[in-house]
């Protein structure tokens, strides 16, 4: 359809991924080295200026990976949040599923019946081994792909403060397309671009827990799963506007939560002015 064609050439416009005359930009062509959507492409890239990769390629590969949990048989619905909460990071989602797959990593390589205590523990705790397996297959793809195009590639640095920061500030480069804000307190997001009203996914960690972020990144938005959104994990304002195109932000549609990003932004102007400068 001739608008999901304009819609796709306005996204890639705003990740910097098109040059003025519609062509793929030097970055642009970069990004379409990765078999990857644009903009998990974007954050992989922009993972290397704010050195967290080895993470961010594990968030690459657990999202374009089939989906690692499992739906409980009835009855086990209780454990199977429990088993899963042992993984949850009070950052969101995406820094579960790195918990998620290193604890996969190191099951595989403490077992000495690899294969058969490796899908032992997947069960035990309610997760897809043939979905995890497909993620390290992914992983390993996407570090050949970073070798080949020498890309560097910085080392694990999983647990820090500044790392965690870092993270977020790769993914907002880019999903800052994919943000949505609690506009009652009780879960309802309103999602910033297409004003259309979400609910945590019931595989997200804050799912069902007192604590519910207010601003959040989502990985992707579903219709026929209850207009929920999945992968989530909090972001604040302030980063959001330090990283926001202004060319995207001043497109998007008026609304309370627009209005509150752009009094941040406007107390953080001098700054943002000077760092497009340096860029």
């Amino acid at each position: 359809a001739p608008e999901s064609l304009m819609q796709a050439l306005e996204d890639l416009d705003y990740l910097a991924a098109l040059d003025n005359d519609g062509n793929l930009s030097e970055f642009g062509i970069i990004m379409s080295e990765f078999p990857l959507a644009p903009q998990l492409s974007k954050s992989l890239l922009a993972s290397c200026e704010f050195e967290c990769v080895d993470e961010m390629l594990t968030i690459a590969a657990m999202v374009t990976a089939p989906n690692c949990f499992l739906h409980a048989p009835p009855g086990t619905e209780e454990i199977a949040l429990t088993c899963w909460r042992r993984f949850s990071h009070p950052a969101g989602d995406h820094f579960t599923l790195i918990n998620i797959f290193n604890a996969f990593k190191e099951a595989s390589a403490s077992s000495t019946n690899q294969e058969a205590s490796t899908e032992k523990w997947c069960r035990d705790y309610f997760l897809s081994c043939p979905a995890l397996r497909m993620a390290g297959a992914i992983r390993a793809e996407l570090v050949e792909i970073m070798k080949r195009i020498e890309l560097p590639m910085s080392q694990p640095d999983f647990g820090s403060k500044e790392n965690a920061l870092n993270i977020k500030k790769a993914l907002l480069s880019g999903y800052f397309m994919h943000i949505a804000r609690d506009v009652d307190g009780s879960g309802n997001y309103l999602m910033l671009t297409h004003r259309q009203v979400a609910q945590l996914h019931r595989f997200s960690s804050y799912y069902n827990t007192r604590r519910i972020p207010e601003w959040v990144l989502f990985h992707e938005f579903s219709i026929s799963e209850d207009n929920s959104i999945r992968v989530v994990s909090e972001i604040s304002p302030n980063l959001f506007a330090e990283l926001v195109p202004q060319y995207y932000f001043s497109n998007l549609p008026p609304s309370e939560s627009k209005d509150i990003l752009q009094e941040v932004i406007n107390h953080l102007s001098p700054v943002s002015t000077t760092k497009e400068e340096q860029k």
